[in-house]
């Protein structure tokens, strides 16, 4: 058996060649998904992968704000059914705090729309800054999203909870 130095060479200069229109290939994919640079410069490979690492860690993020949020409205979901399965009207809160923002969710019967007028008071008195407000109407129960600043420091969503919870329980 005979080994040919030039043939070997030729046949790993087939390889690299190969290799190398493989890795272009899924470049060009990578690319592909990732959302589109407004500049049409080019960008060096190192950089299409750094953004495409931030990228999905961003999007990860996302995913995981997502998750929690549906957890949050699938725990007042249930609440609301249990309290209309036992019959109770009382309010239901669910206050998250992300930073200095403060989401509070607060869920009424129909007839109880003087409720969210006593949450924004108490949210006002407690020095909080609203930011926004919305609600929705789903068969016997209103949802109403409040949006606010609130110092962190002076542990405000903590005094925000416990004034809620106290106005809900002697509701």
């Amino acid at each position: 058996m005979e080994n040919n130095p030039s043939s070997s060479r030729s046949d790993r200069k087939s390889v690299e060649r190969d290799r190398r229109s493989q890795m272009r290939d899924l470049f060009s994919k990578l690319n592909s998904v990732l959302p589109h640079q407004s500049s049409r410069e080019r960008i060096s490979r190192p950089d299409q992968i750094g953004e495409a690492t931030a990228y999905i860690k961003n999007l990860q993020i996302k995913l995981e704000k997502m998750k929690e949020k549906k957890s949050n409205l699938t725990d007042i979901e249930r609440s609301r059914n249990d309290s209309m399965n036992m019959g109770l009207k009382s309010p239901q809160f669910k206050i998250q705090q992300m930073g200095s923002t403060l989401e509070v969710v607060l869920v009424t019967g129909l007839d109880c729309q003087f409720i969210f007028n006593e949450t924004i008071r108490i949210l006002q008195e407690e020095g909080s800054d609203i930011v926004n407000a919305t609600y929705t109407v789903a068969e016997n129960a209103v949802f109403h999203t409040i949006h606010c600043q609130v110092d962190e420091s002076a542990n405000g969503a903590l005094r925000i909870s416990e004034k809620l919870e106290n106005y809900a329980n002697g509701w």
